[in-house]
Protein backbone atom coordinates (compact mmCIF):
# COMPACT_ATOMS: atom_id res chain seq x y z
CA UNK A 1 0.00 0.00 0.00
CA UNK A 2 1.31 3.44 -0.93
CA UNK A 3 1.22 6.09 1.79
CA UNK A 4 -0.28 8.59 -0.69
CA UNK A 5 -3.33 6.34 -0.98
CA UNK A 6 -3.85 6.49 2.79
CA UNK A 7 -4.76 8.92 5.52
CA UNK A 8 -3.17 9.28 8.94
CA UNK A 9 -5.30 7.62 11.62
CA UNK A 10 -3.06 8.12 14.63
CA UNK A 11 0.02 6.87 16.43
CA UNK A 12 0.95 4.04 18.77
CA UNK A 13 2.06 5.76 21.97
CA UNK A 14 2.57 2.92 24.45
CA UNK A 15 2.05 -0.73 25.22
CA UNK A 16 -0.86 -1.86 27.36
CA UNK A 17 -0.70 -4.85 29.67
CA UNK A 18 1.52 -7.87 29.13
CA UNK A 19 -0.23 -9.69 26.27
CA UNK A 20 0.87 -7.50 23.37
CA UNK A 21 -1.82 -4.84 23.40
CA UNK A 22 -0.99 -1.27 22.42
CA UNK A 23 -2.53 2.13 22.99
CA UNK A 24 -3.23 4.02 19.80
CA UNK A 25 -3.93 7.76 19.80
CA UNK A 26 -6.72 8.35 17.25
CA UNK A 27 -6.11 11.68 15.53
CA UNK A 28 -9.65 11.86 14.13
CA UNK A 29 -12.82 13.86 14.77
CA UNK A 30 -15.07 10.89 15.60
CA UNK A 31 -13.11 8.02 17.19
CA UNK A 32 -16.33 6.02 17.59
CA UNK A 33 -16.41 5.53 13.82
CA UNK A 34 -13.49 3.12 14.22
CA UNK A 35 -15.02 0.66 16.73
CA UNK A 36 -15.29 -2.11 14.14
CA UNK A 37 -11.88 -1.60 12.55
CA UNK A 38 -10.48 -4.88 11.19
CA UNK A 39 -6.95 -3.79 10.27
CA UNK A 40 -4.57 -0.84 10.01
CA UNK A 41 -1.28 -0.12 8.33
CA UNK A 42 1.62 0.79 10.61
CA UNK A 43 4.59 2.66 9.19
CA UNK A 44 7.65 0.61 10.02
CA UNK A 45 11.03 1.45 8.46
CA UNK A 46 9.27 3.83 6.05
CA UNK A 47 6.99 1.07 4.75
CA UNK A 48 3.31 0.45 5.46
CA UNK A 49 2.82 -2.95 7.08
CA UNK A 50 -0.70 -4.38 7.54
CA UNK A 51 -1.74 -5.41 11.06
CA UNK A 52 -4.98 -7.30 11.63
CA UNK A 53 -6.96 -6.42 14.75
CA UNK A 54 -8.32 -9.14 17.02
CA UNK A 55 -9.87 -6.66 19.48
CA UNK A 56 -10.28 -2.92 19.89
CA UNK A 57 -11.71 -0.79 22.70
CA UNK A 58 -12.11 2.95 22.22
CA UNK A 59 -12.37 5.59 24.92
CA UNK A 60 -12.27 9.22 23.78
CA UNK A 61 -9.28 9.49 21.40
CA UNK A 62 -7.48 6.39 22.65
CA UNK A 63 -7.90 2.85 21.39
CA UNK A 64 -6.57 -0.20 23.16
CA UNK A 65 -5.77 -2.57 20.33
CA UNK A 66 -4.78 -6.22 20.24
CA UNK A 67 -3.18 -7.20 16.94
CA UNK A 68 -3.06 -10.76 15.63
CA UNK A 69 0.45 -12.20 16.10
CA UNK A 70 1.56 -9.51 18.60
CA UNK A 71 1.51 -11.48 21.83
CA UNK A 72 4.19 -10.07 24.10
CA UNK A 73 4.95 -6.75 25.73
CA UNK A 74 8.29 -6.72 23.87
CA UNK A 75 6.54 -7.04 20.49
CA UNK A 76 4.08 -4.28 21.46
CA UNK A 77 6.88 -1.97 22.63
CA UNK A 78 8.55 -2.42 19.24
CA UNK A 79 5.51 -0.70 17.68
CA UNK A 80 5.63 2.41 19.91
CA UNK A 81 5.82 5.65 17.87
CA UNK A 82 4.59 3.90 14.72
CA UNK A 83 2.10 5.97 12.74
CA UNK A 84 -1.16 4.23 11.81
CA UNK A 85 -2.84 4.67 8.41
CA UNK A 86 -5.99 3.60 6.62
CA UNK A 87 -6.82 3.63 2.89
CA UNK A 88 -8.44 6.87 1.67
CA UNK A 89 -11.57 4.99 0.57
CA UNK A 90 -12.33 4.29 4.25
CA UNK A 91 -12.67 7.98 5.10
CA UNK A 92 -16.13 8.68 6.51
CA UNK A 93 -18.33 10.78 4.20
CA UNK A 94 -18.45 14.52 4.83
CA UNK A 95 -21.34 16.91 5.11
CA UNK A 96 -21.72 19.78 2.65
CA UNK A 97 -19.00 22.41 3.10
CA UNK A 98 -16.66 20.14 5.07
CA UNK A 99 -13.24 18.95 3.90
CA UNK A 100 -10.37 16.78 4.98
CA UNK A 101 -7.13 18.57 5.74
CA UNK A 102 -5.02 16.34 3.51
CA UNK A 103 -7.11 17.17 0.45
CA UNK A 104 -6.35 20.93 0.49
CA UNK A 105 -2.57 20.52 0.41
CA UNK A 106 -1.50 21.95 -2.94
CA UNK A 107 -4.60 24.14 -3.27
CA UNK A 108 -4.11 27.85 -4.04
CA UNK A 109 -4.73 30.29 -1.16
CA UNK A 110 -6.94 33.08 -2.49
CA UNK A 111 -7.44 36.00 -0.11
CA UNK A 112 -10.66 37.95 -0.68
CA UNK A 113 -8.71 41.26 -0.71
CA UNK A 114 -5.29 40.31 -2.11
CA UNK A 115 -6.07 37.47 -4.51
CA UNK A 116 -3.81 34.44 -5.02
CA UNK A 117 -1.08 34.26 -2.36
CA UNK A 118 0.48 30.81 -2.79
CA UNK A 119 -0.16 27.08 -2.42
CA UNK A 120 -0.97 25.32 0.82
CA UNK A 121 2.10 23.31 1.75
CA UNK A 122 0.95 21.72 4.99
CA UNK A 123 -1.80 21.53 7.59
CA UNK A 124 -0.67 21.22 11.20
CA UNK A 125 -2.83 20.22 14.15
CA UNK A 126 -1.75 22.00 17.31
CA UNK A 127 -3.32 21.39 20.72
CA UNK A 128 -5.21 24.72 20.57
CA UNK A 129 -6.17 24.77 16.87
CA UNK A 130 -5.17 23.86 13.32
CA UNK A 131 -3.06 25.99 11.00
CA UNK A 132 -2.10 25.84 7.34
CA UNK A 133 1.17 26.97 5.81
CA UNK A 134 1.97 28.59 2.49
CA UNK A 135 4.82 30.61 0.98
CA UNK A 136 4.19 34.26 0.09
CA UNK A 137 6.97 36.57 -1.12
CA UNK A 138 9.55 33.91 -0.19
CA UNK A 139 8.31 33.76 3.44
CA UNK A 140 6.53 30.87 5.10
CA UNK A 141 3.17 32.08 6.41
CA UNK A 142 1.21 30.30 9.14
CA UNK A 143 -2.52 30.99 9.16
CA UNK A 144 -5.36 29.70 11.34
CA UNK A 145 -7.56 27.05 9.79
CA UNK A 146 -10.99 27.95 11.11
CA UNK A 147 -14.41 29.12 9.91
CA UNK A 148 -13.53 32.81 10.37
CA UNK A 149 -10.52 32.58 8.05
CA UNK A 150 -11.55 29.89 5.54
CA UNK A 151 -14.56 31.15 3.60
CA UNK A 152 -14.89 28.50 0.92
CA UNK A 153 -13.20 25.44 -0.59
CA UNK A 154 -13.41 25.16 -4.37
CA UNK A 155 -12.48 21.58 -5.27
CA UNK A 156 -12.96 22.14 -9.01
CA UNK A 157 -10.46 25.03 -9.18
CA UNK A 158 -8.44 23.75 -6.22
CA UNK A 159 -8.58 27.01 -4.27
CA UNK A 160 -9.17 27.88 -0.65
CA UNK A 161 -10.80 31.29 -0.37
CA UNK A 162 -9.71 33.02 2.83
CA UNK A 163 -10.10 36.28 4.69
CA UNK A 164 -6.76 36.56 6.49
CA UNK A 165 -6.75 38.53 9.74
CA UNK A 166 -5.60 42.14 9.32
CA UNK A 167 -1.85 42.41 9.86
CA UNK A 168 -1.13 38.66 9.61
CA UNK A 169 1.04 38.97 6.49
CA UNK A 170 2.83 42.01 7.96
CA UNK A 171 4.02 39.91 10.90
CA UNK A 172 5.96 37.70 8.46
CA UNK A 173 6.92 40.29 5.83
CA UNK A 174 7.98 43.14 8.14
CA UNK A 175 9.59 41.59 11.22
Amino acid sequence: MDINACYHLGQVFKSHGTKGEIQLFLDVDNPGNYKKLESVFLEINQKLVPFFISSIQISKNTAIVKFDDVDTIEQAEGLISSDAYLPLELLPPLKEGQFYYHEIIGYQVKDKKLGILGKIEDVVSLPQHEIFTFVYQDKEILAPLNDRVVLQIDRVNQTVEVDLPDGLLDVYLNP
